[in-house]
C-alpha cells in the first residue's frame, strides 16, 4: 500500500521541516511495516512538499498513525501549515517494472 501525504509549510518554517523530516526519517523508515520513505519538494511552489511511503497494509499504517511518534511530530509540524494537508492511500494496480 502506497501512503502519499503533501504538506503546505509557509516559508519561514520549510527549512525546520526539512531537518526535522532528516532527524525523524530513520524512526519513520524503521516503523513496523514501513517499506520506503522518500520526502519531495514541489519544483514551483517552494512550501509544498510530499512523503511517499509504502506500507504492508492498512493495519501497519493505522498502527503508525495513532503512535506517539506520528503524535509528537504532528504536534510540532502542525502550526507550520500554511494550507490544509491532503492525504491519499493507494493501491498498485499495475507496474512497468518487471
Amino acid at each position: 500500500m502506497i501512503r502519499i501525504v503533501q504538506l503546505t509549510f509557509a516559508d519561514a518554517h520549510c527549512a525546520a521541516f526539512e531537518s526535522l523530516f532528516e532527524t525523524l526519517r530513520s524512526d519513520i523508515r524503521q516503523f513496523p511495516g514501513c517499506a520506503h520513505l522518500e520526502l519531495w519538494k514541489d519544483r514551483s511552489r517552494p512550501g509544498v512538499y510530499c512523503t511517499y511511503s509504502t506500507w504492508s497494509g492498512p493495519d501497519a499504517l493505522d498502527a503508525y498513525r495513532h503512535s506517539d511518534l506520528f503524535a509528537n511530530t504532528w504536534a510540532t509540524i502542525k502550526p507550520w501549515f500554511s494550507g490544509k494537508p491532503e492525504a491519499w492511500s493507494l493501491d498498485r494496480i499495475a507496474s512497468a517494472n518487471v
